[in-house]
């Protein structure tokens, strides 16, 4: 969709007296306010300032240790920051009487160039070297999410412990549990499609109380822009059906966690065909390297190459990592195979799909992730990876990578605070492809989200330790 000039859009708004607007913070949090018509119009040609702390304190407004890194906002007195509000992302929101939203791009205010913290400009700033090596980068997201018979203030009360889930039992792809809450299940469908955000596919999942919903497939920006918003979608529909949405990648240790799987293919800016597609049509549907299309090996070879260090990316919590576990259908290593669930980058070609439908899926981050990171960081990666002609040079995995599998590769980060150390390391591929700035800030945040972990008691040493030591 393209930006609206001013008179269009005070046709648009003739009938609302509000404008709801909102940006993501590092956390992938739809963090935004209520403007006037009036202000919200004057806005749009002027811009306007936005307060900075945005940028300074975590998911629960704790400001940042300032030990943990040497970027601090802070310093500035917590200044304002410019915001843009790109007209492009106009919806209205249909829970709240249609209220209009648009998402904001944020610059500094003296130079006005982008923000250099900012996870959608980090993502621009990715899609703009696709589109300088000829190509339009292409996304869909999947969310995998729990949800409970909860509201926030029996999860406060029970210290999220005793949660009752929506439904009992393990039932992937099940007809008969959606009619038990027939109502919440379709409206998640409606209402995302009157927001603008539509469902490819919808679906319980192996888990009690477990949603799939697959977005649709489309240009990276807004695949990233939908995929923000939805997660925010279904919990504000949720909590309208007295359910809790949960978005956390591994809630319980004894069951599944949630994934957010990234699905990518390059158009050709010129033909607008798939670059992904085999150049060769007699090896189409070869479970071989040499099947594949020379800028998707080169794609695939830059993933792999940054993969160790951008995994704080698509790994972003604490708790991320407890879903990247041998046995629970989460990849382990830095692998890739033909339609292999088990390896961090699934090839889906033919015969599966139609040539014109290639694509990889990046099976690595959880629905814990921040989309416009996950997706800036793997497109940062692949775009090196083609702009340097990297070689495919290790095999695809056959089998099981939990199991053993045909091959081994690097043992991908268990902890959030092995992850960060290897992105924030002088030279690192996270560094050499998404810039010193925005990797010495993020890691900064990870490091205190690690340190708040480490003083930590948790339940684990209470249940073991409170009477045998």
């Amino acid at each position: 969709m393209e930006a609206i000039p001013v008179h269009e859009l005070r046709r648009l708004l003739a009938d609302f007296s509000h404008v709801k607007v909102s940006a993501s913070d590092i956390d992938g949090q739809t963090r935004g306010k209520v403007m006037s018509k009036d202000k919200f119009l004057k806005a749009v040609e002027e811009g306007f300032g936005f307060c900075s702390v945005l940028f300074t304190w975590d998911m629960l407004d704790k400001a940042y240790d300032p030990k943990c890194g040497s970027v601090n906002l802070g310093e500035s007195g917590f200044s304002d920051i410019m915001a843009f509000i790109d007209t492009s992302t106009f919806r209205k929101i249909p829970w709240e009487n249609n209220m209009p939203h648009f998402l904001l791009d944020l610059a500094d205010p003296k130079t006005r160039d982008a923000f250099p913290l900012c996870p959608r400009s980090l993502l621009k700033r990715a899609i703009r070297e696709c589109t300088d090596l000829g190509f339009r980068a292409m996304c869909g997201m999947e969310f995998e999410f729990y949800n409970m018979r909860e509201t926030p203030e029996s999860l406060a009360q029970k210290g999220g412990s005793g949660l009752v889930p929506l439904t009992p039992g393990m039932f992937g792809y099940s007809f008969t549990r959606p009619a038990l809450n027939r109502a919440y299940f379709n409206d998640i469908l409606e209402q995302c499609f009157k927001y603008g955000i539509p469902i490819e596919g919808f679906h319980t999942e192996t888990g009690p109380g477990v949603f799939e919903a697959a977005l649709h497939y489309t240009d990276a920006l807004q695949a990233a822009d939908r995929a923000h918003l939805f997660k925010n979608a279904a919990k504000q529909i949720a909590l309208e059906h007295g359910v809790m949405a949960c978005f956390m990648a591994k809630p319980w240790n004894d069951l599944p966690g949630c994934s957010g799987h990234l699905h990518f293919s390059l158009l050709d800016n010129d033909t607008s065909k798939n670059a992904f597609a085999s150049e060769d049509e007699s090896k189409t549907g070869v479970d071989s390297p040499d099947a594949l299309s020379s800028n998707m090996k080169s794609f695939i070879a830059g993933l792999l190459y940054a993969l160790p260090s951008i995994m704080p990316f698509l790994a972003p919590t604490v708790n991320s990592y407890k879903r990247l576990v041998e046995n629970y259908w989460a990849p382990i290593t830095v692998s890739y195979g033909f339609e292999n669930r088990t390896t961090a980058i699934r090839i889906i070609s033919p015969p599966t799909c139609p040539p014109s439908a290639t694509r990889l899926e990046m099976r690595v981050p959880g629905a814990d992730a921040n989309p416009y990171l996950a997706i800036a960081a793997c497109l940062a990666a692949g775009a090196y990876g083609i702009r340097k002609k990297l070689e495919l040079n290790i095999p695809p995995v056959r089998g099981d990578v939990g199991t053993g599998g045909s091959s081994k590769g690097e043992r991908l980060a268990r902890t959030l605070k092995e992850a960060t150390d290897k992105m924030m390391a002088a030279g690192s591929p996270a560094r050499e492809i998404l810039g010193d700035a925005f990797i010495d800030h993020f890691g900064m945040t990870r490091l205190h989200e690690w340190k708040l972990w480490e003083a930590s008691v948790t339940d684990w040493e209470v249940k073991r330790y409170m009477e045998t030591v």
